[in-house]
């Protein structure tokens, strides 16, 4: 009895796995690889892209992205981004809250061993796979209102978007 209920549950496990794999997302597609979209219902937004300027300070390294807003915009307090990948790894983005100074949107990363209170902290992110090379990255904490940064590690390329 003990064995034939195993077989049974293996049996419904490899369908369950047959199943899911067969069902193809058919929703909407980014139009351009490796820049995170906004999904707003069943429309997409284009993140903004640019790279952020990097210059030294006291406290650690300022990251500088000109304008103080992001035409890219979500009213979502956890947004969720379509991501089409070629180049960049979906799982090495960070999202960071960047602060507005003097018309430009800002980033300060603290040196090591330095700890400031406005030290940009990551916010959590989780990367679904959707289909080959097609993901679901959504925040995964609810935000506040204000300017944010899509980036991949390593790098100071940034898409930004308004969160309002």
């Amino acid at each position: 009895m003990l064995v034939m209920a195993s077989r049974l549950i293996s049996v419904l496990l490899l369908g369950s796995l047959v199943f899911a794999q067969s069902r193809k997302y058919s929703g909407p597609r980014p139009s351009k690889p490796d820049v995170p979209f906004l999904v707003q219902g069943g429309n997409l937004v284009e993140t903004e892209s640019s790279m952020a300027k990097e210059s030294q300070e006291k406290d650690g390294t300022l990251y500088t992205v000109p304008g103080a807003t992001s035409q890219a915009r979500t009213p979502l307090p956890e947004p969720a981004f379509l991501f089409q990948s070629e180049k960049i790894n979906p799982d090495k983005f960070t999202l960071f809250k960047m602060e507005v100074r003097g018309g430009n949107r800002v980033l300060l990363m603290s040196a090591p061993g330095k700890r400031k209170k406005d030290s940009a902290k990551p916010i959590f992110l989780m990367v679904t796979p959707l289909a080959p090379g097609l993901f679901k990255v959504e925040v995964n904490e609810v935000i506040d209102n204000g300017e944010y940064c899509l980036s991949p590690e390593g790098s100071n390329q940034v898409f930004c978007f308004t969160s309002f």
